[in-house]
């Protein structure tokens, strides 16, 4: 294996990806032009980066702005065989020529009111006998007889030698014909999403306590369980779904992101019990503020969260940024920060609230220029 090198292509934010392709394909498909105008694109980086989760995302961005339904097919190619793509030979009706069955990803709706999303997930991971089909699939957009729909986007994405992953190098008349983007981390973008996502607030406060336990793979280290991006989505999905209770899941946390990060969560997770009642914040009744930084994190992860579930009741959201007034400013700067996260162009009806403005008047240049 040779390694592959990303270092002549763009590293872009899961966020920035997801808004610069979604401009592209959306242009495309506004001025009537056909879907494989923009080249078929590659997303190279380290395992739980969110890849799939930015295609995910894209999805749903181009279905919000064309009002076309998308639809998305999860082709994980390092379990596939190449008659899986290629489809199975069969007689013709007379038998005299073999005609080869259409495989089930090319079975999508080619209507002028969807648009399909093919993801060839771990492209660079499949044997070479599958990549060769994949790579006729990415670059012509057929496999034998078999052809996409036009209505179709074809994204494929995979890890580079250096993720100590199974990758093969990508020949160059190939590499040449697709648009590459190497996924990057970051904390403020995935941070936006997870708000908006309802990912869980012990997650999202412990991550913003501890920025760095976002992103622990560590390519030269064997360990089975690590911190990812993905690997945080499912301890929050435990948390949301399974139990609240971080002792009562600690093994299963520790299966996800490790011994390590767990214990750190569970540890940092404590301080909840200093916490004022939410609910008493958002009814207007000012209880006291916690005294210790990292209850603080754990008080605006909190806040933000209810805030979620009850963003459209105004008076309370009202009650709450009086409540943040009294907060240490960068605190107070935090929680603003978030609730403008809580959906897309969520400031505007924050500034239906008098509380909000007065709070822009006083502490709005902290903001760094959010709004």
């Amino acid at each position: 294996m040779t390694a592959i090198k990303t270092d002549s292509v763009p590293m872009l934010t899961v966020e920035k990806t997801v808004e610069l392709l979604a401009k592209a394909y959306c242009t495309v498909i506004s001025g009537g032009l056909p879907l494989r105008t923009v080249p078929s694109v590659m997303l190279w980086g380290p395992p739980g980066i969110g890849k799939s989760q930015a295609v995910r995302q894209l999805a749903a961005e181009i279905s919000e702005q064309t009002g076309k339904a998308t639809h998305i097919t999860d082709v994980r190619l390092l379990l596939f065989n190449p008659i899986d793509l290629r489809g199975i030979p069969t007689a013709n009706a007379d038998k005299t020529l073999a005609v080869w069955l259409r495989p089930q990803i090319f079975q999508m709706d080619d209507s002028d009111d969807t648009v399909n999303i093919l993801f060839l997930d771990e492209i660079s991971a499949a044997p070479q006998s599958v990549q060769a089909a994949a790579y006729q699939i990415t670059l012509d957009r057929t496999v034998g007889e078999h052809r996409l729909p036009e209505n179709c986007i074809v994204i494929a994405a995979g890890n580079r030698v250096t993720d100590k992953s199974v990758a093969y190098k990508m020949p160059k008349a190939l590499a040449n014909r697709l648009l590459h983007i190497a996924i990057e981390d970051s904390f403020v973008s995935w941070k936006k999403w997870a708000v908006a996502n309802g990912i869980n607030s012990k997650v999202t406060g412990f991550l913003t306590f501890r920025q760095n336990e976002l992103m622990c793979f560590d390519a030269s280290a064997d360990d089975l369980a690590f911190a990812t991006p993905r690997s945080w989505e499912m301890v929050s999905n435990i948390l949301n779904h399974v139990s609240d209770d971080v002792d009562e899941v600690f093994p299963l946390i520790a299966g996800l992101v490790g011994t390590g990060a767990a214990t750190e969560l569970r540890t940092w997770s404590k301080v909840y019990r200093e916490l004022p009642s939410i609910q008493d914040i958002f009814d207007g009744k000012q209880p006291r503020l916690p005294k210790s930084t990292d209850a603080m994190y754990a008080l605006t992860a909190a806040m933000t969260a209810y805030a979620r579930e009850h963003r459209d009741d105004l008076s309370a959201l009202a009650h709450s940024i009086q409540y943040a007034d009294k907060m240490p400013p960068d605190f107070s700067t935090l929680l603003m920060r978030d609730y403008m996260f809580l959906e897309k162009d969520f400031k505007q009806k924050l500034m239906r609230i008098p509380a909000f403005m007065r709070w822009l008047s006083t502490k709005g240049a902290l903001m760094n220029g959010v709004i």
